[in-house]
């Protein structure tokens, strides 16, 4: 299955041989790799170099590496968490400045509700209008944690209608981590909650008869709108001298 490794990049050679294996399917998850010893005389390398390739490719979520006698490295189901993890951090850190997460989420958010319009169930419909009633009970009781926990539910819920399992993990990805950005420039109060609530009871009712190009417009509408709301937020913040 393996060759030796080239001498002049040992370490990136092995690394990308057995990551090429597993990727392609020819190394299936649960199978076990053959021994450190065996592998070490594969690729005609040192232990050392053969142990920090199977680390790196442990931090990438390809393999898991178990100790004991009958322990070695065994290849994983390849999943999106270690990326979502990454992009949760920047998102988290405060990396992407507010106006880029807002430009990507209204490019994105308007794609992905066009096509959850046109793929959504009536089991989809129900969910949502779930999920909205529940958001109803929160505004009413004022309760703006559950509330936001709600509509970060919607928005998710949304990616799960596309049918697209890369936009599913893109909007799972930013809406599971924004929140810090509402707490830091827009905390909620009754009348911001009371218009995403509005806002949202218009996007069901154009997912509802499927139309695509409404829920579209409300959607990307939404985004900027509170966007503009903390970016103002923020001027004000960074020009009050008490901040200073």
């Amino acid at each position: 299955m393996f060759k030796r490794a080239k001498q002049t990049r040992v370490f990136q050679d092995v690394v990308e041989q057995i990551q090429d294996a597993i990727v392609s399917g020819e190394l299936e998850p649960g199978t076990k790799l053959p021994a450190e010893r065996d592998l070490k005389d594969m690729f005609n390398t040192s232990r050392g170099t053969l142990r920090e390739a199977l680390r790196v490719l442990e931090q990438k979520g390809l393999i898991e590496i178990k100790l004991g006698v009958a322990g070695g490295a065994i290849v994983k189901r390849i999943d999106a968490d270690p990326i979502c993890e990454s992009l949760a951090l920047l998102i988290r850190s405060g990396e992407f400045a507010l106006e880029h997460l807002a430009e990507f989420r209204i490019k994105t958010e308007g794609i992905i509700v066009k096509l959850a319009a046109h793929r959504s169930t009536p089991e989809d419909i129900r969910e949502m209008e779930r999920l909205f009633e529940k958001a109803k009970t929160y505004f009413e009781n004022q309760d703006w944690e559950n509330f936001l926990k709600t509509d970060q539910a919607m928005h998710t819920y949304i990616g799960i209608m596309s049918q697209n399992p890369v936009f599913q993990f893109l909007q799972k990805s930013v809406h599971d981590n924004i929140h810090r950005y509402y707490k830091d420039y827009l905390p909620m109060n009754h009348e911001r909650t009371l218009e995403n609530l509005n806002d949202f009871k218009k996007i069901i009712a154009a997912l509802r008869i499927k139309d695509g190009q409404a829920a579209s417009h409300i959607i990307m509408d939404h985004v900027e709108r509170f966007y503009k709301k903390m970016q103002k937020k923020n001027t004000e913040k960074n020009n009050d001298p008490d901040n200073s």
